[in-house]
């Protein structure tokens, strides 16, 4: 599905803005009564469905089970201002705001506010949860009145290069409204749980499934296909969270290594990424392909840079790599050292020889010694497990609401 230009959409509506009047839901009829099922649930997202295949894509899909999901993108500017629905499948729209180039930021609100106001009309939305990812989407959506708010804090999104000034601000008012929160991983908790009062943690989890096919021997993607080995592999988005530095001093020491890696480059200057004929750039797969990439790995690492934005994060490619039998080293990200590293599932390396040294022993198969243990961890964290309980909590949360 390619829903950046609206000449390639496929199975797509186009609602109009034209003569539509501002409309905003009222409080559903179903308050009154507490057998009442509610029927969507509406996302504000700061990713793109078609982007890197993580935690949104899992939850919501999943979601599907029990509501008819909305995902609403941010903004692409164009000539024109509508708003483009796209099926995903029966149970879930992707939808993408089309707003004028040259659109002043006042307008840029407005415009957002009223496409969606049209949605809500002309989908009959108004019995739903609101599921937000960015704080930012408060800006054009504040007005709406759900069921219940949820927070998905996934990252600390404030300490990404390029966050709005404001975003700080608008998290504190979705906090306030939000009735509950939760959190991409354990630090993201501990930060958070003492400004909100309803806080889970619910870290990466994992389609076992999809990724131990990777144990078996699978075809050599034809990209990677005469790449000798070793083969060690990054899979993950390349932006300020990567430490290239690194990358550039292991492939410097280890002339004899292949470095793969999948994933686009954003945010981030492609010329400082190193190069050389042991470095391979391989760009963005999709998600079904990735069992077959990490086939033919020999080693998984995650080289995190140490900063702001990775202070909180909890890596969905840990476990992937896991699943796919792959031993993996990492740097010492904070919630990858207390969930994987402390139980040894995962090497942790701080240093570019403590890398090399690392990855050495995993290429003498010496690490890791444990997968029943891996395998049995990895069972107890499931995408179907995390969905289930989340909303199980989500359930019980409106349940009080109404009988407050």
């Amino acid at each position: 599905m390619k829903v950046t230009d609206s000449t390639s959409l496929t199975d797509t509506q186009s609602l109009s803005i034209s003569s539509v009047p501002s409309y905003a839901p009222t409080v559903h009829a179903a308050l009154s009564s507490t057998t009442g099922e509610t029927r969507d649930l509406v996302c504000f997202s700061h990713l793109r469905w078609n982007f890197v295949y993580q935690r949104p894509q899992h939850l919501l899909s999943r979601a599907t089970r029990n509501y008819r999901v909305w995902f609403i993108e941010e903004p692409i500017f164009g000539n024109d201002l509508r708003l483009a629905v796209c099926t995903e499948n029966d149970r879930l729209r992707v939808v993408v705001p089309h707003l004028p180039h040259g659109s002043s930021p006042a307008d840029i609100i407005r415009y957002q506010r009223q496409l969606i106001d049209e949605l809500f009309q002309k989908e009959r939305i108004s019995d739903f949860i609101a599921w937000y990812y960015t704080p930012m989407a408060l800006l054009f959506s504040d007005h709406l009145k759900p069921r219940l708010t949820v927070y998905d804090c996934m990252d600390e999104l404030s300490a990404f290069w390029g966050a709005p000034k404001e975003l700080l601000d608008q998290e504190k008012r979705l906090m306030e409204k939000a009735g509950i929160m939760f959190t991409g991983g354990y630090s993201l908790f501990e930060a958070k749980q003492r400004r909100h009062p309803h806080v889970f943690a619910f870290p990466s989890s994992i389609d076992f499934t999809h990724f131990s096919s990777a144990r078996r021997p699978l075809p050599d993607p034809v990209d990677q296909r005469s790449m000798p080995g070793p083969r060690i592999g990054f899979s993950g988005v390349i932006d300020e969270r990567f430490d290239y530095e690194l990358l550039a001093k292991l492939a410097e020491r280890r002339r004899d290594w292949h470095f793969v890696m999948i994933g686009p480059v954003v945010k981030i200057n492609p010329a400082l990424l190193p190069k050389g004929p042991n470095v391979h750039y391989l760009g963005m797969k999709d998600y079904k392909q990735l069992p077959a990439y990490f086939s033919n790995w020999n080693v998984a690492m995650l080289p995190f840079a140490l900063n702001e934005s990775t202070r909180f994060i909890s890596p969905t490619k840990t476990p992937e790599y896991l699943s796919a039998g792959l031993p993996v080293v990492s740097t010492p990200i904070r919630d990858v050292v207390r969930t994987y590293g402390s139980q040894d599932f995962v090497q942790i390396a701080d240093s570019a020889e403590a890398f090399e040294a690392a990855i050495e022993l995993a290429l003498q198969q010496k690490h890791p010694s444990d997968w029943s243990a891996i395998d049995t961890f990895l069972a107890e964290s499931s995408w179907d497990y995390t969905w289930s309980e989340m909303n199980r909590l989500m359930t019980a949360q409106m349940k009080v609401a109404v009988e407050q």
